[in-house]
C-alpha cells in the first residue's frame, strides 16, 4: 500500500494528470487477463487482442 501512497503524491505534488488515465488503463487491462485465464470469457477475449 505505501507503493499506492507513493504514487498519488507523485502525481499530485508533480501535476501529472496525464498519467492517471494511462494507469487506470493498465490496471483495468491487467484484471481482465487474470479473469480471461481462468474463466469461460477467454474465448470472448482473446480475439480483442
Amino acid at each position: 500500500m505505501e507503493f499506492l501512497k507513493d504514487l498519488y503524491d507523485f502525481l499530485m505534488e508533480r501535476k501529472k494528470w496525464w498519467l492517471i488515465p494511462i494507469i487506470l488503463a493498465l490496471v483495468l487491462l491487467g484484471i481482465l487477463m487474470i479473469f480471461a485465464e481462468s474463466t469461460a470469457v477467454a474465448p470472448f477475449v482473446y480475439p480483442m487482442f
